[in-house]
This record gives C-alpha cells, structure tokens and sequence, in this order.
C-alpha cells in the first residue's frame, strides 16, 4: 500500500518537474525577447520575468526534482526493481536511469541559464532556447517508453524511434521558425 502512494507521489513530482523545465524555458525566451525592447517596456516585461522566472524555478521546479530524486529510489527499492539491475529483464531499467541522468544535467543546465538571466545575461537567442526547449521534450518521450513498454522494447528500435522523433521535432521547429518569420 505504501508503495502505491509513493509510486503516485513520485510521477505527480515527476509531472510538475518536467511542467516547471519547460515553463522556465519559455519564460527564458520571452525575457530575452524582451531584453530587444525599447525602453519603459523593456524595463517592466524583464522585472515581471524576472520575479516568474524566480518563483517558478526556486518554488516549484527544484522543490519538483528534489522530490523526484528522493521518491524514485524510495520507489525503486519498495518494488524490488533493484533487485532486477543486474538481470536481462532489468536492462530498459539501467537505460531509463541513463535517461534519469541525462535529464538531471539537463536540468543543471537551465540552473545555469536561470542564473546568467538573473544576472541580466542573454548568451542565447531565442530561437536557441527554443531548440533547448525541446531537449526535455526528448528525455520526456524516452523515459516514459521505458517506464511503460519495459523489455518489450527493442533497443535499436527504440533508439531508431528516438531519433525519428527528434528528426521531426527539429523540423518542427525549422517549420515554425519560417511561418514567424512571414
């Protein structure tokens, strides 16, 4: 019964986490757009930013990956998924906890833009952050694959997959681009 609920409580914080990552980025984009804007407007859309960009990243994203971080090994040992690591049948699980890793880098990633903005620093322009955006959208597809086909998916397909779907949203993005453009 317990592991039930921290099952449950460990995928509402994986939910909100993955929320808050592409929020931030969004919210990233807007403020460096901003940042082109002539003054008062400038001024006023990068000190509202500013105080989103805080609350969402310090009062919900990181308290999100913390929880996270706690509740799936919690999870993990409550379900004897451990204990299946080293077997052929806990394969996908080693490669998702790859993906889980990826992911946290990512995260530290954003941590270090949130911090550049804060300072006032746009290394990136927007169109940049909107293909950054996307890398969470990658990790999202993947992880939840694993989590819910597990060793009945093939590694080379699954991989051949991944890489079509990252063909397409990378078009996607080339696509948008051209149509703002007009």
């Amino acid at each position: 019964m317990l592991y039930d609920y921290l099952k449950a409580l460990h995928i509402t914080f994986i939910v909100t986490w993955f929320a808050g990552m592409f929020y931030i980025v969004r919210l990233f984009i807007y403020n460096t757009e901003a940042a082109a804007k002539p003054e008062p407007e400038r001024s006023i859309l990068q000190r509202q930013f500013t105080i989103m960009i805080r609350r969402l990243w310090l009062g919900i994203t990181w308290p999100s990956a913390v929880l996270t971080l706690i509740l799936g090994p919690w999870v993990m040992l409550k379900g004897n998924w451990d204990r299946m690591l080293g077997e052929d049948a806990g394969r996908w699980l080693l490669v998702k906890l790859a993906f889980v890793a990826g992911l946290y880098a990512y995260h530290f990633t954003l941590h270090a833009l949130y911090k550049q903005q804060s300072r006032g620093a746009f290394r990136y322009t927007s169109q940049q952050l909107r293909i950054w955006n996307e890398v969470a959208t990658i990790f999202l597809v993947a992880i939840v694959m694993l989590a819910t086909v597990k060793q009945s998916l093939s590694f080379v397909w699954g991989l051949a997959g991944l890489a079509a779907f990252v063909i397409v949203l990378m078009s996607a993005i080339r696509i948008y681009k051209s149509l703002r453009k007009d």
